[in-house]
């Protein structure tokens, strides 16, 4: 039997996959309205301050291989909690962070003013275009279930993996089991080859951080 705490996200996804009969620019259009309404007051999913997130972002970053970082991306950055955490923590590096909501993008600017990190910040949809450059580090988290349908998967697992330089590190974060299905499309991908992950099974919410390396 479904938990009352899964009602919400089973509506949510439901929602998500009707968009997704839209044409790519039409969904993206809905989306990009849905999360600037979605934003209209600061940090709606208490990204900055709930303990469960901080666990979440300290469990991703363990997974990370250590190694110099030169140019790193977070994708679906919304107000930029983890990407601030990401410039902190690789203080050397390029980091950009891109979302689709304006609105969202703003207060993340807000968050990085005047701390001396170095992070640039882009509006963006996955499924139709990005930054037009490559990474060697890139975060995919609480993201891929907004985009639907099988064939939008297969799309943003073709984008994700040619956001990657030759050798370079993909992240996907999402709740589990549910990424099971979601980061799945990557592992179907020629493109990149899984390395590790790392189920934590929080009874809040348990979740995956999976790594693929990229083959090229």
């Amino acid at each position: 039997m479904t938990g009352l705490r899964e009602i919400p996200d089973l509506m949510h996804r439901t929602l998500f996959r009707t968009l997704s009969l839209l044409a790519p620019g039409g969904q993206g259009a809905v989306l990009r309205r849905y999360f600037d309404w979605w934003h209209r007051n600061p940090d709606p999913w208490n990204l900055g301050t709930d303990s469960y997130e901080r666990h979440k972002y300290e469990t991703t970053l363990r997974q990370v291989p250590e190694r110099p970082y030169r140019r790193i991306l977070d994708v679906g950055c919304s107000e930029g909690v983890f990407t601030h955490m990401l410039a902190r923590t690789y203080p050397d590096a390029e980091v950009t962070g891109m979302d689709i909501s304006e609105r969202a993008l703003s207060r993340a600017r807000a968050r990085m003013d005047g701390d001396g990190t170095k992070v640039t910040l882009i509006q963006g949809d996955l499924l139709a275009d990005g930054p037009g450059e490559r990474f060697d580090l890139v975060f995919c988290a609480e993201t891929l279930y907004y985009l639907g349908r099988h064939d939008r998967l297969l799309r943003a697992s073709a984008r994700l993996s040619g956001l990657l330089e030759p050798g370079g590190v993909l992240v996907l974060v999402h709740p589990w089991p549910e990424a099971r299905r979601l980061h799945g499309y990557l592992d179907d991908n020629p493109a990149v080859s899984r390395f590790a992950e790392e189920v934590d099974r929080t009874p809040q919410r348990p979740f995956a951080v999976s790594l693929y390396r990229s083959a090229g």
